[in-house]
C-alpha cells in the first residue's frame, strides 16, 4: 500500500527552487493553505531564497491584510505575477506599480481553463473572452507595469475569427489545500466551502513534471474516506502538510460554517415585516428586479448589485432565480467580505473551470455587475484606477457572455447623499466623482463588442436609466423630481443621446421612490 509522505510547512516551503513556476489555491478567504504561504515568506525573509519565482492563480486569494498571497508580496521573492482578481492583496498590487516584478492581469475564467489544458499537454487555451478589452494584445494584452513586455496572450485568426491564446507552461510546485488525507494520500474536500480548479492544478503540476503539496487537515485511516469526495487521488499527491487548526481555517478570520458545506443547512430566512431602507441602492436593486425573469440563473456582483436579491426577497419573488458565483456555487445564499464566493444552503458546489464553461457558453440568462466608470461607447472600467488595481477577476467571462447584462452603481461617487420626499428623489449632497466619463481608464467591457454581439445591456443609476444601443448610451429614463440639466448632463463628461416618448424622458417608476412594497409578485 502507499504511504503519504508527510512533512512540515517548513519543509514544504524547501521544496521551491530560484526561477520555479508555483501555484496555490484559494478563493478571496477560502481554501487557502496558510501554513505553506506562511513558510515560504519566513524562508525568504530569513534566508533570501528561494528568489525570481513566477507566481500564477486564478481568482483572488487573501483579505487585505498580509495573508494568502500577500505573504509572497516581497521584492526579490517574485520576478512574475498572473492573476486574474487582485482586489484582496494591495502589496502585490504596489510591487507591480512600484515596478518590482513583472505582473498580468487577464481573465480568471482563462486561468482556470489553462491549468486544464496544461494538465492534458494541449498547445493552451483558445477563447474569445477579453477581445476588445484591455486583456486584447491590441490594448496590452493585460500587462500591468512598464517592466512587463513579454506577451502572455497572443490574438490569433482561426478560420477567419478572431481568438486570444493563452500558451502552456509547466509549472514545478503547487501548494494546495484539503480537508482530509488519508494513509495512501488521497484527499478529500468535504469541509472546504469550495472545490476551485485544485483536480486541474494537481494534473497539470504532476504532468509537467512539478511537485504536489496538499495542507490538511489531519490524517485518516486508509479507505476511511468517502470516494466521491476525493478530488486529489494519491497519484497526483506527493506530500502532505498537516496544519495546525489557526492556519486551516475554513475562511480566513471565520469559525467554521457547515451550513457552506452542504453538512447542514441553514434555517430559511423568515421575513420579518420589515423594509429594507429606501435608498440609492434600495432604488437601484429595486430598478434591477424589474428586469428580473422567472426561472433564470444569474450572477450578482458586490454592492448595489446585490440588492437586486435583497429587493427580490423582500418582494417574495427571490425564488425566481438561482443566483451563481464564479468560485463554483449555485443556488443558495451568496456571501460577502471575505467569504464571497461562498454559499450558504448552495444547491451545488462544482469545480471552478466547469462554472467558467457555462459563463463561457452563454448559460447565465441575467447578470447584475458594478458599475465604476462608463463612457459615451458603453465601456465599462471595474478594474484599474489610476494606480488601484482591482483586477478584471470573472468579469468578463460573466459580461462578454450573458444576453441581458445590467450595470448597477450610484451616479456619481465619493460622499453622494439623497432622500425621496413625496415619491421624488432629492439630492442633497452631489457625489465627488463623476462616473459617466468621456474615456474609461480601462475597458474591462466593451461596449460595441457587446452590441454587435447581440446583447441587452443597460446601466442602472438611482436618478436615470441607460441603454446600450448601435451609437453608444441613450438616456431612457430619468427619476421624478431630477432635472436633467443640472443633475444629469452636468455631471457626466459627455452629452449622451436622449431618447424622448412624445416630447418628454420616460419617467422611472413610480413605485421605485415608494416606501410601499412593489407588488412585483402579482
Amino acid at each position: 500500500m502507499r504511504q503519504v509522505k508527510i512533512i512540515s510547512a517548513q519543509e514544504a516551503a524547501m521544496l521551491l527552487k530560484d526561477g520555479d513556476t508555483f501555484t496555490t489555491s484559494g478563493f478571496v478567504g477560502s481554501c487557502i493553505p496558510e501554513a505553506i504561504n506562511k513558510a515560504v515568506e519566513k524562508r525568504f525573509l530569513e534566508t533570501g531564497e528561494p528568489r525570481n519565482l513566477t507566481y500564477v492563480y486564478a481568482g483572488s486569494q487573501g483579505n487585505r491584510d498580509g495573508c494568502g498571497a500577500e505573504h509572497y508580496a516581497h521584492k526579490g521573492l517574485l520576478k512574475r505575477y498572473i492573476a486574474g482578481h487582485w482586489a484582496t492583496v494591495p502589496k502585490l498590487g504596489e510591487m507591480a506599480m512600484n515596478n518590482e516584478m513583472e505582473a498580468y492581469n487577464v481573465s480568471q475564467g482563462a486561468l482556470c481553463h489553462l491549468f486544464r489544458d496544461i494538465a492534458a499537454h494541449k498547445p493552451g487555451v483558445f477563447t474569445k473572452v477579453g477581445l476588445g478589452t484591455f486583456i486584447d494584445p491590441r490594448n496590452g494584452g493585460g500587462k500591468v507595469n512598464d517592466i512587463t513586455t513579454e506577451d502572455f496572450v497572443e490574438l490569433m485568426n482561426i478560420k477567419g475569427q478572431d481568438y486570444l491564446f493563452y500558451p502552456a507552461f509547466p509549472i514545478n510546485v503547487a501548494y494546495i489545500r484539503g480537508t482530509y488525507a488519508d494513509e495512501c494520500g488521497n484527499i478529500s474536500v468535504e469541509r472546504e466551502p469550495l472545490t476551485l480548479e485544485s483536480t486541474s492544478v494537481a494534473q497539470a503540476t504532476k504532468n509537467t513534471g512539478g511537485i504536489v503539496v496538499v495542507q490538511v487537515e489531519r490524517i485518516v485511516k486508509a479507505g476511511s474516506l468517502d470516494p466521491r469526495l476525493v478530488k486529489l487521488p494519491s497519484i497526483y499527491v506527493d506530500y502532505v502538510v498537516v496544519a495546525d487548526p489557526e492556519d486551516h481555517e475554513q475562511s480566513l478570520h471565520c469559525e467554521f460554517d457547515p451550513t457552506l458545506t452542504g453538512e447542514e443547512r441553514a434555517p430559511e430566512a423568515v421575513a420579518s415585516g420589515e423594509l429594507l431602507p429606501l435608498d440609492a441602492k434600495k432604488i437601484i436593486g429595486r430598478r434591477g428586479a424589474l428586469e428580473l425573469k422567472k426561472d433564470v440563473a444569474v450572477n450578482l456582483g458586490v454592492g448595489a448589485p446585490e440588492y437586486v436579491a435583497s429587493v427580490a426577497s423582500e418582494e417574495g419573488i427571490g425564488d425566481y432565480m438561482t443566483l451563481t458565483a464564479e468560485s463554483g456555487a449555485v443556488g443558495g445564499i451568496p456571501l460577502g467580505g471575505v467569504r464571497f464566493g461562498t454559499a450558504r444552503n448552495a444547491d451545488a458546489i462544482l469545480d471552478q473551470g466547469y462554472q467558467f464553461d457555462f459563463y463561457d457558453g452563454g448559460g447565465l440568462d441575467q447578470c447584475y455587475l458594478g458599475l465604476a466608470e462608463c463612457d459615451e461607447k458603453g465601456n465599462i472600467n471595474v478594474s484599474r484606477f489610476g494606480p488601484k488595481i482591482a483586477g478584471c477577476g470573472g468579469f468578463i467571462n460573466i459580461t462578454q457572455n450573458t444576453p441581458e447584462v445590467y450595470f448597477c452603481g450610484t451616479f456619481t461617487a465619493g460622499g453622494l447623499k439623497l432622500k425621496v420626499e413625496d415619491g421624488k428623489l432629492v439630492i442633497t449632497q452631489e457625489g465627488r466623482q463623476k462616473k459617466f466619463i468621456k474615456q474609461v481608464g480601462q475597458v474591462t467591457f466593451n461596449g460595441e463588442h457587446a452590441f454587435k454581439c447581440g446583447q441587452h445591456v443597460m446601466y442602472i443609476t438611482e436618478r436615470c436609466v441607460f441603454l446600450l444601443k448601435e451609437d453608444g448610451l441613450h438616456l431612457t429614463e430619468i427619476a421624478p423630481g431630477i432635472d436633467l440639466q443640472t443633475q444629469i448632463l452636468d455631471q457626466m463628461e459627455f452629452e449622451p443621446k436622449i431618447d424622448y416618448v412624445d416630447g418628454k424622458i420616460k419617467e422611472m417608476d413610480a413605485r421605485l421612490f415608494s416606501e410601499a412594497l412593489m407588488g412585483l409578485k402579482h
